[in-house]
């Protein structure tokens, strides 16, 4: 580290560095197509045309820097369904698909990255950005508790409607350099589909299968209960 400048690694900064596309592109593309690089060569290969400087004023070093971005990016998908949640459970749900398909969108670099990461069983996530994905997921499950206690919501496990959310999401942001970079080879418009069709299409599947088995609470407490068998 250069003399007199502070470690310190603020998360503004961070952020401001994982908004420039040079920077998110490079995260994405960190590792050679055809095997896995070592980590140190990895994050060499990441920032390699960061201005060292500024890099080194703000972060102790680039495994750093890649954490505090990672940090930046599932911080603000954390807000993000954290600000949309209001509504009837159904508005609920659809603010959440809504904020994570905007998320996506609006940094188009944060698919491969989150994929990777799942890939490589989240080797660079820290605290912070556990606690952001711990935020996304309780943030889910009281929205479910609230449609379950309203009987409009059978008893889908979080965890299990939060992958049935984000991996669609995530697999089509994911694809979309190669939908379009191999557009040519498949009938005319069946790789170019709309980010709003892509979200309408989770929110229908996501709402059916919540409304599958729900029952309202004045048919749960009216149903007879079967006697217990007694053992001879």
């Amino acid at each position: 580290m250069a003399a007199g400048l502070p470690p310190a690694a603020p998360l503004d900064a961070a952020g401001a560095i994982a908004d420039d596309d040079r920077v998110n592109q490079m995260v994405s593309q960190s590792r050679p197509r055809r095997r896995l690089a070592p980590p140190q060569t990895s994050r060499d290969r990441l920032l390699a045309r960061v201005n060292k400087a500024m890099l080194y004023y703000h972060f102790a070093n680039k495994a750093a820097l890649y954490r505090a971005i990672l940090a930046d990016l599932f911080g603000a998908l954390a807000a993000a369904v954290v600000d949309r949640r209001r509504g009837t459970p159904e508005d609920q749900v659809r603010a959440f698909i809504a904020a994570i398909a905007a998320e996506l969108a609006a940094r188009p670099h944060f698919p491969a990255i989150w994929l990777r990461e799942m890939a490589e069983g989240g080797r660079h996530l820290d605290d912070a950005v556990v606690r952001s994905l711990a935020t996304v997921i309780r943030t889910l499950a009281a929205i479910l508790q609230d449609g379950r206690a309203a009987g409009r919501f059978s008893g889908t496990h979080p965890l299990v409607t939060q992958i049935g959310i984000v991996a669609p999401l995530l697999l089509f942001a994911a694809s979309a350099p190669i939908r379009e970079r191999f557009s040519h080879l498949v009938p005319a418009g069946l790789a170019a589909v709309p980010n709003d069709a892509m979200a309408a299409h989770v929110e229908f599947a996501t709402l059916a299968a919540l409304h599958a088995s729900a029952e309202p609470p004045a048919a749960r407490a009216a149903a007879p209960r079967r006697p217990r068998r007694r053992l001879p």
